[in-house]
């Protein structure tokens, strides 16, 4: 069974790179440091720490672990991948120079040997679910444990997962641990096979993020800057197809409150000119906040077509919609705006942190919205309760203090690993 994945690979990996170098004609990043997805590229000049964080969201989930990392261990190595250039663009500006930020290879058997050679890792951390047969297999061959922190995987992956029998097995049967969710995660890594001993309940290390200081006084510049005297609201991380979903959603705002602006924040920076179009045949006023113009009092959106800039401009808003959720995508993390004090509201599809969901929405800190009727009405009537949203947004805030605990809970996993 490992040889056909193996072969698939082979074939398929020609598909990616090439899908790769095709995007580079309308962004350029993809082509920066194209060698590293075959191995190549720099490397560590010692025994090194790799946590690998596929993109945007994990990257910056992964901050106050890297953060605790390079506070415990100060001599050895970080080494931080992800598979986007956005992914990497972050990872710089949060690590800075003290952490080498890379792709991570193809799972082909000779590109992560390469990658292995050049970053000698001492432990691997993978966040969230990352199952790559060969990269696996390199962590049991060369004896470096792996460890999947803060894993999360739903029963229909499972399901999917079993097609690949025996390579899906193989990949439990060395020195993997998990750092799981919850219980329900820890309990379906034990059915693809994860050891029993060796699979915890560690927490979201999401709950672990801190609103950087700085980031309220942002908010309020921005808002001061963009909408002075208005109600604001703001649709974050959304995809093809949900951006007219919000349109019509401000549409039912503005009935009641005819001066409010929305901000959208499209999730990927190559939708950034498309969302522009959709707003031109739209006929909505718009601003790109690329352009460095401030909203005037007839404008309706302000596109947020920067990186970096999201929590920003939570912080700007008095109330927030998490996107990919009115669309099969499968949601974005509800915890950002719940931290910052902003009621949050969310589609009906968050299978990709179901857990984190429930726990927001059965404290009243965050509600479910169906469609955009219902998140247009919604918006609509707290932008007009003051006192409703300081309720909700407190308790957001209560919501993520009280489950923090994940870093510590995973540096207890990891630090008899780096010991042995």
């Amino acid at each position: 069974m490992r040889l056909v994945y193996v072969l698939l690979a082979y074939l398929l990996v020609p598909v990616l790179a090439g899908i790769t170098l095709w995007r580079g004609f309308r962004d350029r990043s993809y082509w920066r440091n194209f060698g590293e997805r075959f191995g190549f590229g720099a490397g560590s000049p010692a025994q090194s720490i790799w946590i690998h964080a596929v993109s945007v969201g994990e990257v910056q989930a992964s901050a106050p672990l890297v953060a605790a990392l390079r506070r415990r261990y100060p001599d050895m190595p970080l080494v931080v991948t992800t598979g986007t250039p956005t992914g990497a663009a972050r990872a710089r500006a949060l690590f800075g120079e003290g952490v080498l930020v890379r792709y991570v290879p193809y799972d082909l058997p000779g590109s992560v040997r390469r990658f292995f050679d050049r970053v000698r890792p001492r432990i691997a951390i993978v966040l969230e679910t990352e199952l790559w047969p060969n990269l696996y297999r390199e962590c049991g061959r060369r004896r470096v444990p792996l460890v999947l922190a803060s894993a999360r995987v739903s029963q229909r992956s499972v399901d999917r997962y079993r097609w690949l029998g025996s390579v899906i097995r193989e990949l439990f049967a060395r020195e993997v641990f998990v750092g799981a969710q919850g219980e329900q995660d820890a309990e379906r890594f034990r059915q693809l096979g994860a050891a029993a001993e060796r699979t915890h309940v560690t927490g979201n290390v999401k709950f672990d993020f801190s609103v950087p200081p700085e980031t309220v006084e942002k908010g309020r510049a921005l808002r001061e800057l963009h909408a002075p005297g208005r109600p604001v609201w703001i649709a974050g991380s959304t995809h093809g197809g949900e951006e007219e979903l919000v349109l019509a959603a401000h549409r039912t705002v503005q009935r009641s409150h005819p001066t409010a602006l929305l901000l959208l924040a499209p999730r990927h920076p190559q939708r950034f000119d498309d969302v522009a179009a959709l707003l031109e045949r739209e006929q909505v006023r718009f601003v790109r906040r690329s352009s460095g113009t401030a909203c005037m009092a007839q404008t309706e959106v302000l596109l947020i077509d920067t990186l970096g800039e999201l929590l920003d401009f939570y912080a700007a808003a008095d109330v927030a919609y998490v996107g990919g959720s009115l669309v099969p995508i499968g949601g974005h993390n509800l915890l950002e705006p719940a931290a910052l004090g902003i009621p949050v509201l969310t589609g009906p599809h968050n299978f990709n942190g179901p857990d984190v969901a429930r726990l927001l929405i059965g404290r009243g800190a965050a509600e479910i919205v169906s469609d955009a009727d219902a998140l247009g009405n919604r918006v609509a009537q707290l932008l007009a309760d003051g006192a409703a949203r300081a309720r909700i947004g407190a308790l957001g805030r209560a919501a993520v203090e009280e489950n923090r605990g994940a870093v510590e809970k995973l540096l207890r996993l990891i630090d008899p690993l780096l010991a042995a």
